[in-house]
């Protein structure tokens, strides 16, 4: 088997996993979470967004937790920014990365962030010029890149066109986010072969949610492909509050425990993100979506 004998893995958890709560996560658990994530070996962890509070209300304590998380050397605390607004908020709260997010299809993205791609796609061209010359590092979301709640199918070529883009622009890794889980392997092989020859595989990422149970499969075979940096989120938290219906982010958990499997290198400690994530399911009062987690609670707190 050609895989990858390294994989980074980047925590999507207390951004993504938490952003559509309905009660408000206190910033006091947000930063236990991430220290508790970074003390697992997690070596990138999605800290906040930096978004209007009006829209995303979940992250109006955005500063609160930059300020208060432990940073451990070598592992980076990326943030989401839309706009100049949030890129200037986020490098006043002292982030030393930013993500920009876009997507494949025109009326998700017209639903999602209010403008169309290509707007969308100017108005990163300033944010990320900006924090180049900051010497800050950009990474780059593309959401529905297998499937759309609104337009149904997306042709791997208008994801790759996307891709192309935030690549030229500067974005040093390019998540490839199949937002409402429809991918299957054959699928997601499709859609990063088209966005590999725009578009080198070492920059490139995905991030599979597990809506119809085939983010496991679809990992494996973007695996084969070669790409080696996967999003997940502890516990299986989070969803798109754009796409009803749409479970969560494939567990982190989950996904360690199968890498754990291929001999594959990760550097995360598959205990420590059972219990950082039995945490913040307790903080939540909810059970963890990951059936790792739920063996793993089975045989260790038995």
């Amino acid at each position: 088997m050609n895989l990858p004998a390294k994989v980074r893995i980047v925590e999507v958890g207390p951004r993504d996993g938490l952003q559509n709560e309905p009660a408000s996560v206190p910033a006091a658990v947000k930063i236990d979470l991430i220290d508790r994530l970074a003390d697992a070996g997690l070596s990138t962890i999605e800290a906040a967004a930096f978004v209007s509070p009006k829209w995303v209300p979940q992250m109006a304590d955005n500063a609160e937790v930059m300020a208060g998380i432990r940073r451990m050397p070598g592992v980076a605390y990326p943030v989401l920014v839309p706009n100049m607004k949030g890129f200037e908020a986020a490098v006043a709260a002292g982030a030393g990365e930013i993500a920009v997010f876009g997507a494949a299809s025109e009326t998700f993205s017209r639903k999602n962030i209010n403008c169309s791609i290509a707007e969308s796609l100017a108005r990163f061209e300033p944010v990320v010029a900006a924090a180049r010359a900051r010497g800050m590092r950009v990474r780059g979301y593309i959401s529905c890149v297998a499937g759309c709640p609104y337009e149904g199918e997306v042709r791997p070529r208008a994801v790759a066109e996307v891709a192309k883009k935030l690549g030229d622009m500067g974005c040093y890794e390019i998540s490839l986010g199949d937002t409402i889980g429809v991918g299957t392997p054959g699928k997601i092989r499709q859609m990063l072969a088209a966005v590999a020859a725009e578009v080198p595989l070492d920059r490139l990422a995905v991030h599979l949610h597990d809506t119809w149970g085939q983010a496991l499969a679809n990992i494996y075979a973007s695996l084969e492909l070669g790409v080696a940096v996967i999003d997940s989120s502890v516990a299986g938290l989070g969803g798109c509050p754009y796409a009803k219906g749409a479970s969560g982010n494939v567990a982190t958990e989950e996904v360690v425990y199968m890498l754990d499997g291929l001999g594959i290198e990760t550097g995360v400690d598959l205990v420590k993100v059972f219990r950082a994530g039995e945490f913040i399911c307790r903080e939540l009062k909810r059970e963890p979506a990951s059936k790792v987690a739920r063996a793993l609670a089975a045989k260790l707190n038995s």
